[in-house]
């Protein structure tokens, strides 16, 4: 037997010079799913233009509660940034507390968007302008479970060591999916909070 060590190969930390084949993925599942909302909200701009009764038929909706779940989700999208930030610079153990902070606030939005469906005083069944509410704010707040799925699996990684300055494309293709689905809210509150407001101003 010779005395020789055996060579040992590091794995691969990504492709060099281009963007990985994840990235591409989640780009293209951006650009599906964003194309699925611009659907819902140019529904309810048309029906809102086509109906003769007033829009909402149970007055203005509040601002307040959506307003605070707004700068709630707009952190979480921050606090994820500084953690991947921190992990560019190679401090993956600082990191750990802004990924913690990202799911907490998103979690927060998750439990205030359900107290505010349980709160309202019609449902998806009650008319054209419920059944647009309960499924638009639905079709996000799935995004949002799932995000927060996929930022609990980066969160359990990092901590494992998976990543470090070199390794960590998983973390900005994770990222990008949260941020796409904080700017999606933007789009959402606009049309279903702010809009009324204008069009009875």
């Amino acid at each position: 037997m010779s005395g020789t060590a055996p060579v040992v190969t590091p794995l691969p930390v990504g492709s060099a010079g281009k963007l990985s084949g994840g990235w591409w993925g989640v780009i293209a599942l951006i650009v599906t799913e964003a194309s699925l909302f611009g659907y819902l909200l140019f529904t309810y701009f048309y029906l809102a233009a086509q109906t003769g009764q007033d829009w909402p038929p149970t007055g203005l909706p509040g601002l307040l509660i959506p307003g605070i779940n707004t700068i709630i989700l707009l952190a979480s999208s921050a606090a994820f940034w500084a953690g991947e930030r921190r992990i560019r610079q190679g401090g993956v153990r600082s990191s750990i507390f802004g990924f913690i902070a990202a799911i907490a606030l998103g979690s927060a939005f998750v439990a205030i968007q359900l107290l505010e469906w349980k709160n309202k005083t019609f449902s998806i069944n009650s008319d054209l302008y419920g059944s647009l509410y309960f499924t638009i704010t639905g079709f996000h707040l799935c995004h949002v479970i799932i995000g927060l799925g996929v930022l609990l699996l980066l969160l359990a990684w990092t901590m494992m060591g998976y990543f470090d300055h070199k390794r960590h494309v998983a973390i900005t293709i994770g990222g990008v999916y949260w941020h796409f689905v904080d700017v999606v809210w933007l789009f959402v509150f606009s049309t279903l909070y702010l809009s009324p407001y204008l069009q009875r101003g």
